[in-house]
């Protein structure tokens, strides 16, 4: 009987433990920030378009950094990649000091922009060192496994927020109709008030800038394994038009970065607005979040529960079944009214749950290591969905009435075409080995 292949051999297991621990890091930023565009919005008295900018200074900086930090990457080494990452990923978080001081929503937002250049570090480097570390079968559910630790950063980032950051926030104080009496108050008060409250949005930020700070001192005192495409450099890489090239002719790369675009935009919308979903149930926004934690937690426990099942199941086949389990809940949050639309909605989750990395590992599978680098930043640049399609989902949720139904039911036929479209690409992915 052939013996199988170890998903992380002994001489890269601390490598891994240690490389591991950094997709935590980037879930913690991603889900402690989003509560923030609604604090930013009644603190510092802005439109929800104008707050919303947040969002598009988080994403943007991915968008700005993906190719900059693969072409770094490709005339240094990986562990340069991720030493860069984390200076730049403490720096942001730093900035937040002055912003706090000059009480600037524009400086805050240029910290996060700041902050995710570190991020597009990270997941350009991170992602494809995990691929790299061991054989070339098991990377797509080596990758799963280390993806695995991201929705444990995305609660822990949601729970600072919803249990620390925002109970603290003076300027959400409410009175006994329910409304914010923020915007009533004298301007001195509301001084005082922007003066307390910044600095309870700035203390998480630099408790995560010295805890990076400390990762980036043991990671610069680690001394990492020279994978095979760090080798590559001193063999002479192919150049950049010769990479580029390659990746355009390479079918299944080039669908899976569209795949993983439209996949981002589906998981940004369905956790965006399971409030809103429940909102129009008559759920209040604090047990709607509840709900928002549990589909994280489904999120969390499906990724372990893929990575496990990927020992029987290649990965191509599974990501196809999840496709259809996540259409088939979306199709139950469309046309199930009430409770179990919701539960239907929070399911989207565990389905959810092996689709990035999935995507990811195979679309490289078939890439040659000299184009992998730069091929994995395109992959990262691909989170730009979720800057691009919520709004659309918000347009239509802004009708109220759709087709004689609520409005927000309907609007989730933009997340079914997007996981139609996961589906298919992974149909198409074992087809291809098949064929």
């Amino acid at each position: 009987m052939e013996k199988k292949k170890p998903l992380v051999s002994k001489k890269y297991l601390f490598s891994f433990i240690l490389i591991t621990s950094l997709f935590a890091l980037w879930g913690f930023a991603n889900d402690i920030t989003n509560p923030m565009v609604a604090a930013f919005q009644t603190l510092m008295e802005l439109s929800a378009a104008k707050a919303s900018l947040i969002q598009f200074a988080f994403y943007g900086g991915y968008a700005t950094m993906a190719i900059p930090a693969a072409l770094f990457i490709r005339k240094y080494s990986y562990k340069s990649g991720i030493l860069l990452g984390l200076a730049l990923y403490a720096v942001g978080a730093f900035l937040f000091i002055p912003a706090a001081e000059w009480q600037s929503f524009a400086f805050f937002c240029f910290s996060l922009y700041i902050l995710t250049f570190g991020l597009a570090f990270l997941e350009t480097t991170a992602n494809p060192f995990i691929l790299s570390l061991g054989d070339k079968e098991t990377s797509t559910r080596r990758l799963n496994l280390a993806q695995a630790f991201n929705p444990v950063g995305s609660l822990s980032g949601m729970a600072v927020a919803s249990f620390i950051v925002l109970p603290n926030l003076i300027s959400d104080k409410r009175d006994a109709a329910g409304e914010v009496i923020f915007g009533t108050l004298s301007e001195a008060e509301k001084a005082g008030i922007r003066l307390h409250d910044l600095a309870v949005i700035r203390a998480p930020y630099v408790a995560l800038g010295l805890f990076v700070l400390c990762v980036f001192v043991v990671i610069a005192l680690t001394k990492m394994p020279v994978v095979r495409e760090d080798k590559r450099v001193s063999e002479g890489a192919h150049t950049v038009k010769q990479t580029l090239t390659n990746l355009w002719r390479n079918t299944l790369y080039r669908e899976g970065v569209f795949t993983q675009m439209c996949y981002v935009g589906a998981q940004i919308m369905v956790w965006t607005f399971i409030i809103q979903y429940a909102d129009h149930l008559g759920l209040n926004k604090a047990v709607a979040q509840t709900y928002n934690i549990v589909a994280m937690s489904l999120n969390l426990g499906g990724r372990f529960l893929g990575t496990y099942i990927m020992r029987y199941v290649n990965s191509r086949r599974l990501l196809t079944i999840f496709g259809v389990g996540a259409s088939v809940c979306t199709l139950g949050a469309i046309f199930i009214q009430g409770m179990c639309g919701l539960y239907s909605l929070i399911l989207i989750s565990l389905f959810m749950s092996i689709m990035f990395p999935s995507i990811y590992g195979i679309a490289l599978e078939d890439v040659d290591v000299q184009d992998t680098k730069l091929g994995a930043a395109f992959l990262v640049m691909a989170i730009v969905g979720g800057a691009l399609m919520p709004p659309l989902q918000g347009m239509l949720i802004d009708q109220e009435i759709l087709l004689g139904m609520p409005a927000v039911n309907v609007s989730f036929v933009l997340p079914l075409v997007c996981f139609l479209v996961v589906t298919l690409y992974g149909y198409r992915s074992v087809k291809s080995v098949n064929a």
